[in-house]
């Protein structure tokens, strides 16, 4: 009777593992990201801070809808001009979306979301002008570097 349920208990979880290995999809590497900025994003805040975004446009592989748009995302600021001796541009990456309630890490490249006034003297000693504000609604394009399993 013990090894019946036993056998039972192992074949109800080979089940579970392999329905939810055949539910997972994945984006494939190179998929193009679009997202729309929730929160501001200057090049004053720090290297690591993180930023809210929203997925723009339906993201669609072999016609299914596997993150639509609206999804919850969020990145970091991956360089920035806030520590002065190793000033740069602001760039962002992607690091998370949300599915189901849960945060699903990915891969992406940086993006430069333009680029304040540099004057001569400026670009001669690599520094640029001003602060660059990314605003709330402000679209990005990223593309996944490792395909990501949902």
């Amino acid at each position: 009777m013990n090894q019946t349920k036993i056998i039972a208990v192992i074949s109800v979880v080979c089940a579970s593992v392999a329905g939810s290995s055949v539910n997972a999809t994945t984006i494939p590497a190179g998929t193009t990201l679009t997202v729309s900025t929730v929160s501001l994003v200057t090049s004053q805040d720090a290297v690591g801070s993180s930023f809210e975004a929203k997925i723009a446009q339906d993201v669609s592989v072999k016609g299914g809808v596997l993150l639509k748009a609206g999804t919850k995302a969020f990145g970091k600021v991956s360089s920035s001009r806030r520590n002065p001796r190793k000033s740069a541009p602001l760039s962002v990456e992607l690091t998370s979306v949300s599915v189901n309630g849960h945060k699903v890490a990915v891969k992406t490249n940086t993006f430069q979301p333009g680029s304040p006034t540099v004057t001569a003297r400026q670009a001669q000693y690599g520094h640029t002008a001003g602060t660059l504000m990314v605003n709330p609604g402000t679209l990005m394009q990223f593309q996944l570097l490792q395909p990501v399993t949902l």
